[in-house]
């Protein structure tokens, strides 16, 4: 990724690629680009597969509008691509809050989230007419009302915990006894209470917790509207998560249960706040092994029969990425890393063995896979990290440059094609961006 110095030009180059080439290429290309210097992990990013996430969602969620998470990716790339395709903004601080703000969305498609926002950052949104805000207790509501007094505020109404890993989380939300609570304290706050928001965890797709979901929003409407407030907003939250099987699920789901309690008549605002939906499967991550180690079978003191057989070594690779840069989620969630593929070729016949991933910090926190199966490989090899681009750099780009692997964008002729059907035009809406037609195909020749 290129930045340039001046304002007016742009500030990110996307190789378009052309013909055949496609994403495999980019990463073949700067693998080779590393033969002879030292070795660096990097992303690349399929801009189109953004593209085609936003088609699908027109397509199967046409009566919600995303707001999308920045929390999850806040690429700039990502960011303006997005406000291209005409998304809101879901921000949790003043960094994101700026970030998007310099790429000119208006003040009412971007919401604070959050539930328990620093007082600087609620006098930004004051500052810069940015109306929505999120709330849950009556403290915050009481900071909003000294702070942001014209804010337009939006309910998080908690909803069941429907798998383990919801069960072990700190609940946000308020209760419908709660709500009617925080309700009063509005009116006497002289804020307005515009929306009903819920969350419900993408690891759960159980009708009747949508069903509940949404009936207690209807509830909290109700309430609000006998106490004054005009109710005008209904945020479905996020839990999508970037599966076109999952949408069509939660669509199938949601939708008759929005025509039962909101139905089009009303003139409700339906939002959504997408986030590893838009980004996830665009990005990978490609990190090389600096160093290698065999152990015993027994290392670990747990059989793992499945795994390898009682002859066969485990390896232990360390890698020049770990938990303290792009696999940061791993320290939050166990499964948000995906499983990796060896970038070199491997046959069929050749056997796989147990193995273990490391960061190179020396630290036992740094383990990025405890176990998987891998071929037999060798310093300097590289591993390949599909669906990256929330678990990989949610943190990344807001912790500066520290931990910072470059990013190399890339978009194919087709989906760029797809983009200017979406009505996108590269110097009115994208003026940030400059197309690089690279010689990928030609690098990829020069290899074989």
């Amino acid at each position: 990724m290129s930045m340039k110095g001046t304002p007016d030009e742009p500030r990110f180059s996307v190789e378009l690629l052309e013909g055949s080439a496609a994403l495999q290429d980019v990463i073949d290309k700067h693998i080779h680009d590393q033969t002879l210097a030292p070795k660096s992990a990097f992303f690349v990013a399929d801009l189109g597969e953004i593209v085609w996430q936003q088609v699908r969602w027109r397509t199967k969620m046409d009566q919600i509008r995303p707001f999308y998470t920045v929390k999850s990716n806040s690429s700039p790339v990502v960011v303006e691509i997005l406000a291209a395709l005409g998304t809101g903004f879901v921000c949790s601080n003043k960094h994101e809050l700026d970030l998007v703000k310099d790429f000119g969305i208006p003040s009412q498609d971007i919401i604070l989230g959050g539930t328990c926002k620093q007082l600087s950052h609620i006098k930004y949104a004051a500052k810069h007419n940015i109306p929505l805000l999120v709330c849950d207790n009556e403290a915050e509501l009481r900071k909003i009302a000294r702070c942001h007094p014209k804010a337009k505020v939006l309910l998080l109404l908690t909803s069941e915990s429907c798998c383990n890993r919801e069960e072990t989380a700190i609940p946000f939300g308020s209760t419908l006894k709660d709500c009617r609570h925080l309700l009063k304290c509005a009116r006497e706050l002289s804020l307005h209470v515009t929306g009903v928001k819920f969350n419900i965890p993408s690891c759960c797709q159980d009708a009747q917790v949508f069903s509940r979901a949404v009936s207690d929003a209807r509830c909290v409407f109700d309430m609000a509207e006998e106490l004054g407030f005009e109710m005008s907003i209904l945020d479905v939250g996020g839990g999508f998560d970037g599966s076109e099987a999952q949408l069509d699920e939660v669509n199938q789901t949601l939708k008759p249960m929005l025509d039962m309690y909101f139905p089009l008549s009303t003139g409700l605002t339906i939002i959504a706040e997408p986030g590893a939906y838009y980004v996830s499967s665009a990005f990978m991550l490609a990190v090389n092994i600096i160093a290698k180690k065999t152990v015993a079978r027994d290392f670990s003191g747990q059989p793992h029969n499945a795994l390898s057989a009682n002859d066969e070594p485990e390896f232990l690779y360390y890698m020049n990425d770990g938990v303290y840069g792009s696999f940061a989620s791993k320290l939050l969630c166990e499964d948000s890393i995906s499983m990796p593929l060896a970038h070199k070729e491997v046959s069929a016949e050749e056997p796989l063995f147990s193995s273990s991933l490391w960061g190179p910090s020396s630290d036992d926190l740094d383990q990025v896979v405890e176990r998987c199966l891998l071929p037999e490989l060798s310093v300097g090899d590289w591993l390949l990290f599909s669906k990256a681009g929330a678990s990989g750099l949610g943190a990344t780009f807001s912790n500066g440059e520290e931990h910072k692997p470059p990013v190399f964008y890339s978009i194919t002729e087709r989906d760029w094609q797809e983009l200017h059907n979406c009505g996108v035009m590269l110097d009115v809406r994208m003026k940030n961006f400059s197309l690089d037609v690279s010689g990928i195909v030609q690098v990829c020749l020069r290899m074989c």
